[in-house]
């Protein structure tokens, strides 16, 4: 049988440790920072496969790191406006188990994406003659540029740059919100009325939008976001499919 809670609670038990845990990440992030100079995102952040940063505990601890107060603020108010209803309904274990599934799910996809970008890279630097023993160089060790060439600096940085946060698990969560309750009324701007399956499609086409035009100065990872909704989408179904099985 479904662990469900009794009655409807404003800040369930998972969403309540969620937001501690990712609270606590946040403040060790700056006190250490501050205080002793290390880096916890260079440690917990998540890193493309090759780079010299790169561990694989870091699909789960990047999850709960955020690079400043706006974005840890942001992501904890979706979890908890959206989240909430669906722990509610779904009780604790399996919006838990939704939620990582989702947000390892979110940095498959935006890893996946990002090594294409980086072989495209490479070719492009092979083709103007650069050697593997330059590109080693690249990847071990930060090249803003060469000789002015563009694709230097954008290999490299795919090595170096970690991707933070909660948001692919969110964006998993909205999705969750806009199938599970499609009809419901979500206030745009506190002031505009939009029911979520429509609020949920909008989001979406505006990640795959700014994720293919891939704009210059765009540090946002669109494709973790979509790989969040993706994989939430087929968790959903499957659960559907197979619904007399209880979690």
């Amino acid at each position: 049988m479904q662990n469900r809670p009794r009655g409807f609670s404003l800040l369930p038990p998972v969403i309540k440790n969620l937001l501690i845990i990712n609270g606590l990440f946040f403040v060790a992030t700056l006190v250490l920072g501050s205080s002793f100079g290390i880096d916890l995102m260079r440690k917990l952040g998540l890193f493309l496969p090759g780079s010299p940063y790169f561990e694989p505990y870091q699909f789960v601890t990047s999850m709960f790191m955020h690079a400043n107060m706006s974005h840890i603020f942001f992501n904890m108010f979706a979890l908890w406006m959206f989240g909430t209803m669906l722990e509610n309904v779904w009780g604790g274990k399996r919006f838990l188990i939704y939620y990582l599934i989702t947000g390892l799910g979110a940095s498959l996809l935006h890893l996946g994406v990002s090594y294409w970008d980086v072989i495209q890279l490479k070719n492009e630097l092979i083709a103007q003659g650069f050697d593997s023993e330059s590109l080693r160089e690249m990847r071990t060790n930060f090249v803003e540029s060469t000789n002015g060439i563009a694709q230097v600096a954008e290999y490299s940085r795919h090595y170096f740059i970690p991707t933070l946060g909660a948001s692919g698990a969110v964006f998993g969560i909205l999705l969750a919100y806009g199938m599970k309750f499609p009809n419901t009324i979500i206030y745009l701007y506190f002031a505009i009325p939009v029911k979520a399956k429509y609020f949920v499609i909008f989001y979406g086409l505006a990640e795959l939008f700014f994720g293919v035009t891939n704009r210059p100065g765009d540090n946002i990872a669109h494709f973790a976001h979509l790989g969040g909704m993706l994989f939430g989408f087929l968790l959903i179904k499957y659960w559907d499919r197979n619904s007399r099985y209880m979690y």
